[in-house]
């Protein structure tokens, strides 16, 4: 029974003897230290970014792992989608208490039944394609990056899937002809829209909705107008630089490029749309007979009177109503 123990031992040992050398012979002085993980340093190599060799001559190719994917994916599911609900529904609620505590702002005197030109219909289509083409847009960007959190639990993976692959060319092709409109509204109404010091006034008391004392004086646009104008305009224009960017790949710029405009757009667009409740709100409920204008081109006398006095006086002249 020893003689058999000690033959298995020498065998063991033989067998050890052999794999520890034939281990060195492959790996050679490279072979680990003890204590020592190489596949981690491969790896963790890798994730910073060490570029090796290719035959591609795309950029970035060189690099296997593009760790700044990892950062943009974190700012974009953390502070964007993590603030956005926040500040749109704050804006949302501001508006309730608004229209809790200060109530619709109606016309002062009983309609007049004249009406006054407003806009042009060229106008209205230009407003109406640029405010149809921003609902689309908000609505394919919200799913976009909420869709994961709020659509697919709702409605399942395949409704989802095939919804944003609609959606996704929706926005898409939306991007740039928002933009375009966004740049004839500039060239149309910019020079309406330059700020003058009796604007300033008009936001003691928005215009007569709050406070008391008489209604502060306004040409064709007033100092609220003018906010939203020059607003939408910088908003609009940064949304659709930044949409370009992303939208045509093609004009050589890096992926650190795209990522950087990714965070720019979504920003922009969360808070595009956050100030749009705002004149949605004015535009609709919030001032009686302002939707008309913009629907219909004209508003009654007396809407003209109480808003905007100055372009009525004006516009009065014109049409030789009278200024009473």
């Amino acid at each position: 029974m020893k003689r058999y123990w000690s033959i298995g031992m020498a065998i063991f040992t033989a067998a050890w003897l052999i794999a520890g050398w034939t281990g060195e012979a492959v790996c050679g002085s490279d072979a680990p230290s003890p204590g020592i993980n190489r596949r981690a340093d491969f790896w963790r190599g890798v994730r910073e970014g060490e570029a090796g060799t290719t035959t591609s001559a795309s950029e970035g190719h060189k690099v296997l792992i593009q760790n700044g994917g990892q950062n943009w994916r974190q700012i974009r599911n953390g502070p964007i989608a993590g603030a956005a609900p926040w500040l749109l529904s704050a804006v949302v609620f501001a508006i309730g208490v608004f229209f809790v505590l200060v109530g619709r702002d109606r016309l002062e005197e009983p309609r007049s039944g004249v009406a006054i030109p407003r806009f042009s219909l060229f106008e209205r289509i230009l407003h109406w394609f640029t405010a149809s083409l921003f609902i689309l847009l908000a609505l394919t960007g919200l799913s976009m990056l909420f869709g994961r959190a709020v659509l697919i639990p709702a409605f399942g993976l395949g409704a989802f899937a095939a919804y944003m692959q609609a959606g996704l060319l929706v926005h898409n092709f939306s991007g740039p002809l928002f933009f375009a409109g966004v740049l004839v509204e500039a060239i149309t109404w910019a020079k309406e829209n330059i700020p003058k010091r009796m604007d300033l006034v008009w936001f003691k008391n928005l215009g007569g909705m709050v406070g008391k004392g008489p209604r502060p004086h306004a040409g064709r646009v007033n100092g609220g107008e003018k906010v939203w104008f020059w607003f939408m305009l910088t908003a609009g224009l940064v949304s659709g630089v930044t949409g370009l960017v992303l939208d045509f790949p093609i004009f050589g710029q890096s992926r650190l490029t795209m990522q950087i405009a990714h965070v720019i757009h979504a920003s922009m667009g969360i808070l595009f749309l956050a100030a749009s409740f705002g004149h949605i709100y004015i535009g609709t409920i919030g001032a009686e007979g302002t939707f008309e204008g913009m629907w219909r081109g004209k508003v009654d006398k007396v809407w003209a009177k109480q808003h905007n006095d100055l372009w009525y006086e004006q516009k009065a002249k014109e049409l030789h109503l009278g200024t009473n």
